[in-house]
């Protein structure tokens, strides 16, 4: 999964879909826009109003792909972003397994384990008791509502693509 923030009421997801597609595979899932919220944390950079979209990809990854695509992901941010170094849109890739949504960071806290060159994985929910279970170090807005129920569809779909294969 990938989560895309997008600020200044733009759109950038349709210039992402060629880039992402031809590294990451067919993009199988995107999700209305919610708005973004939960802090201002990235309002100077990307202005608002801030938008999230979540996309998934049709091929499945093995779990140790996430470093991989978390500096694929840095590359597209630094790619298109403005002269003065700003980025565009920011990029969180993800995995969701049947028991847990692990997002990658560039930034070591606590609570993340080092996943080689740079990356951390950051263990964001556990899927318990057929629900979320937020973390006490969960992002606010992945702890809400909207959030949970497009990662439980998607979580579904994952589901489904394991009992196909």
């Amino acid at each position: 999964m990938l989560s895309v923030l997008c600020g200044r009421g733009q759109d950038f997801y349709r210039e992402l879909f060629e880039p992402l597609t031809r590294k990451l595979g067919l993009v199988d899932f995107v999700s209305e826009a919610l708005a973004f919220t939960e802090t201002d944390y990235y309002d100077q950079e990307l202005g608002p109003p801030i938008t999230r979209r979540i996309l998934g990809f049709a091929p499945l990854f093995s779990q140790d792909e996430l470093v991989r695509i978390k500096l694929l992901t840095n590359d597209l941010e630094d790619r298109f972003s403005r002269p003065d170094g700003s980025r565009t849109f920011n990029l969180d890739p993800g995995l969701i397994t049947l028991e847990r949504l692990v997002l990658a960071s560039g930034k070591n806290f606590s609570h993340r384990l080092y996943l080689g060159q740079g990356i951390w994985g950051d263990l964001t929910l556990i899927y318990q008791k057929k629900a979320w279970q937020v973390l006490p170090w969960t992002f606010r807005d992945y702890a809400g509502e909207d959030l949970q129920r497009i990662l439980t569809a998607m979580r579904n779909r994952y589901k489904e693509k394991l009992e196909a294969l």
